[in-house]
């Protein structure tokens, strides 16, 4: 089932997430921003992390979190330890969410109209794993770019 592969990917992606983060020279260098990179990787896995807490755990999983998206921009200096276990939990929601949801919840309109529009569940959620991709190919480049 989809389910299973989303999982096995989102696990991959996350743990890449995980690498990227360790992989910064310096701890501080997560937190830089330039006149032509505007997010830094730290900021963009708090994003990663609020983005995927709040649409599979809070919408789909029906779990407890309040996403703040502001301040997954707006905060700095979060200690790269708090970050990886940010990361770690997110997994667990992932894997815990994903392992309730049947072929029939995954071909249900999605309860949000977060596009133009509606979608499936199913839909969105390879949605967010393209999302994750992505992100994390800027949080590589950034690394690369300016942890020098």
């Amino acid at each position: 089932m989809l389910t299973q592969t989303l999982n096995k990917l989102f696990k991959r992606d996350l743990n890449k997430l995980k690498e990227e983060i360790k992989l910064y020279s310096n701890e501080s260098n997560l937190w830089i921003v330039d006149k032509d990179v505007l997010n830094s990787g730290g900021n963009l896995c708090l994003h990663l992390v609020g983005n995927l807490n709040h649409f599979i755990g809070a919408e789909i999983g029906k779990t407890d979190y309040i996403r703040q998206r502001d301040l997954e921009f707006s905060l700095k200096n979060v200690p790269r330890t708090e970050l990886i276990q940010q990361i770690d939990d997110v997994m667990l929601v992932i894997e815990t969410v994903l392992q309730t949801l049947t072929e029939e919840d995954l071909q249900k309109e999605y309860s949000r109209r977060v596009f133009e529009d509606t979608m499936t569940v199913e839909y969105f959620l390879v949605h967010l794993s393209m999302h994750l991709g992505y992100h994390l190919g800027q949080i590589n480049y950034h690394r690369r770019l300016l942890d020098s």
